[in-house]
């Protein structure tokens, strides 16, 4: 791997979506990246053969992410870097609507794709990353953690378990580990879609999600990596273990 950059990344569920916006702005500024998703995303490793690396990995299932943790892959990526940054971007919105239709195996993996790898592979980058000077985690919040949505209990409570997660972790007072929960505000990707095509009864609000996508108020990918990695980099990362990217000025 040929980098220049002493920052290195790493992105679950880069292979679409915000998380493919993310990793191909990273490997845009001459940072290596190491994805983690359940497939590969051709076309970057197309453009950045040097720089990106990629895993295979099924996120939701917690025994194949411990088996993978337990390999010397996270280390051997991190060696060298003076600042490594972790952003845990993969998650799913399902099971979507009323506590009696939701699916028991669908609950459990919600909880282990949007809880638990994010809270695993962020304990793996800080014992694994012993080199750098400066670790940074971002994990991708929402709104919802913040505001109950009928129909959303699982994903709004899966997202506010990272928002305190963040704020926990930050209380170590580790000088060298900066974290943050970060909602991204509302973009244009599948889950998006998703979304929209859940029915009334599942999730009442839906209409207020077609009106953004009909108004022309959802962001792109693109737009939200940009702004999302720039705060990410920035110094004043790590000073709010919790945070709205549409509330954060634009670094000067």
């Amino acid at each position: 791997m040929t980098t220049s950059s002493p920052i290195r990344a790493i992105v679950t569920g880069h292979n679409r979506g915000l998380g493919a916006a993310l990793a191909e702005q990273l490997l845009a500024r001459d940072i290596a990246v190491l994805g983690l998703s359940r497939s590969r995303h051709a076309t970057l490793k197309a453009r950045f053969p040097a720089l990106l690396e990629e895993i295979e990995l099924e996120l939701a299932n917690p025994a194949h992410v411990v088996q993978w943790i337990a390999t010397d892959a996270l280390r051997a990526f991190a060696s060298g870097a003076q600042t490594i940054l972790l952003i845990n971007n993969a998650g799913m919105v399902q099971p979507v609507g009323p506590l009696e239709g939701q699916d028991a195996a669908s609950i459990a993996n919600a909880v282990s794709l949007n809880v638990a790898t994010p809270l695993m592979l962020a304990s793996a980058l800080a014992t694994a990353a012993v080199d750098a000077t400066d670790r940074r985690i971002v994990h991708i919040s929402s709104g919802a953690a913040r505001n109950a949505y009928p129909g959303w209990s699982i994903y709004c409570a899966t997202k506010a378990a990272l928002d305190h997660h963040a704020r926990a972790v930050a209380l170590g007072a580790n000088r060298a580990l900066r974290v943050c929960s970060l909602a991204p505000g509302v973009i244009d990707t599948n889950m998006q879609a998703e979304i929209r095509g859940s029915s009334a009864d599942q999730f009442p609000l839906r209409e207020k999600f077609e009106d953004l996508k009909r108004n022309g108020q959802l962001s792109t990918p693109e737009q939200c990596a940009t702004q999302l990695l720039d705060y990410a980099l920035s110094d004043a990362f790590g000073q709010t273990p919790v945070a709205d990217i549409r509330e954060i000025a634009k670094p000067v």
